[in-house]
């Protein structure tokens, strides 16, 4: 057996293939409810792994992350939709192939960024904070009132993704059946999200592993020592800013597509407080870390609100009983946790996850080699 298999069947791989087997069948029986909401849970995945490689690894503080997911959701509604409406309630949009409207929404995002990434590599710390801040509400304002664009306070339904002509949505083929079971819009959405975070995780490891990880963690513990060292920072500052506008545009284009209608509530300023909650519970830096946060943050949630019947202290939503609602529970869950983290275990849960305890090792030379006997 080869090292690089041994490393797999002893380490973190030997969940990897198993985990990965399960996320392929969950379609075949989960019910629509948690799909879809596995379906947020990757669009954050991706949000929150973006925005781990700008604060956790470069060490710049972003409050906008929002507004970047809101450009991705509304670029891909305005390049993948069609004109409709009259008078002021008429809409506009280029009616593109949803997988080009997809890419270029994720572009818009990344040149939004670039357009942003001169200030991103002067400023840093709560500087870059409070500008990203302005974003948020910035975008709030457009939101609202490019009726054109945005379909205002309303918002504006979704199209469909569709891949060679096959629509990932309710319909064409109807009564699509895979092994007896039907394949609606959800499940076959589901691969495509799964795609998606593939490529991301992959892509943010490969980054880190490389010279560009590197490069970034210098400027993160020392802007000095990075610049003595020939790392042009303000560049990389930059680059990061970017590269996590792309990931927030891919994350912002998927949760439209789960959504099915977008509206500016959506993309306010608890949103990014939402991300900034995941990548600190994950653990600074950590792009593991970020995507399990991610996962625990949004389905919190969505448990509270399936279980909220049976759940003592819970009002159900709408319900005008006493009590908090499993939004406000859930806030307050992950609220405490971010406490308990910074308190107990600052680097989170990949820092956790690092602590655990590993079965001692007894090499064959110990077990074999006769002790030496003192006279």
């Amino acid at each position: 057996m080869s090292d690089l298999l041994k490393r797999a069947v002893g380490g973190p791989g030997a969940l990897l293939l198993p985990g990965a087997l399960v996320l392929l069948a969950l379609p075949f029986y989960a019910t629509g409810f948690w799909l879809q909401s596995g379906l947020f849970a990757m669009a954050a995945v991706i949000g929150a792994v973006g925005l781990s490689l700008l604060t956790g690894t470069t060490g710049q503080l972003s409050l906008g992350h929002a507004f970047f997911l809101a450009v991705g959701a509304y670029g891909y509604v305005w390049f993948s939709g069609r004109p409709g409406g009259t008078g002021p309630a008429r809409l506009t949009g280029l009616g593109l192939p949803p997988l080009l409207a997809f890419v270029l929404a994720v572009a818009l995002a990344g040149a939004a960024g670039g357009l942003l990434s001169p200030i991103a590599g002067r400023l840093r710390g709560m500087y870059l904070g409070v500008a990203t801040l302005a974003l948020v509400f910035i975008g709030q304002h457009v939101m609202l009132n490019a009726h054109a664009v945005t379909g205002g306070y309303n918002g504006r339904s979704v199209a469909p993704m569709e891949l060679f002509g096959f629509a990932l949505a309710d319909g064409s083929p109807s009564g699509l059946l895979v092994l007896g079971v039907p394949f609606g819009g959800l499940e076959r959405l589901w691969y495509f999200g799964l795609a998606l975070v593939a490529i991301a995780l992959l892509t943010a490891r490969n980054l880190l592993r490389g010279r560009p990880g590197l490069a970034l963690g210098a400027v993160r513990d020392s802007e000095v020592a990075a610049a003595v060292m020939g790392v042009p920072v303000a560049r990389y500052r930059s680059a990061a800013f970017v590269v996590s506008c792309l990931y927030a545009g891919a994350g912002g284009a998927l949760l439209a597509l789960v959504f099915r209608r977008v509206v500016p509530e959506t993309f306010g300023l608890v949103l990014s407080i939402d991300y900034l909650a995941m990548i600190v519970i994950g653990g600074l830096g950590s792009v593991g870390g970020a995507a399990a946060a991610a996962v625990l943050v949004t389905l919190l949630p969505q448990v509270l609100t399936g279980y909220a019947d049976d759940l003592p202290l819970l009002a159900p939503a709408g319900s005008g009983s006493a009590g908090p609602t499993p939004g406000e529970a859930a806030r307050y869950l992950y609220g405490a946790a971010i406490v308990l983290v910074l308190t107990l275990a600052p680097q989170g849960l990949a820092g956790l996850a690092r602590r655990r305890p590993r079965p001692a090792r007894t090499t064959l030379t110990t077990l074999d080699t006769p002790q030496e006997q003192t006279p």
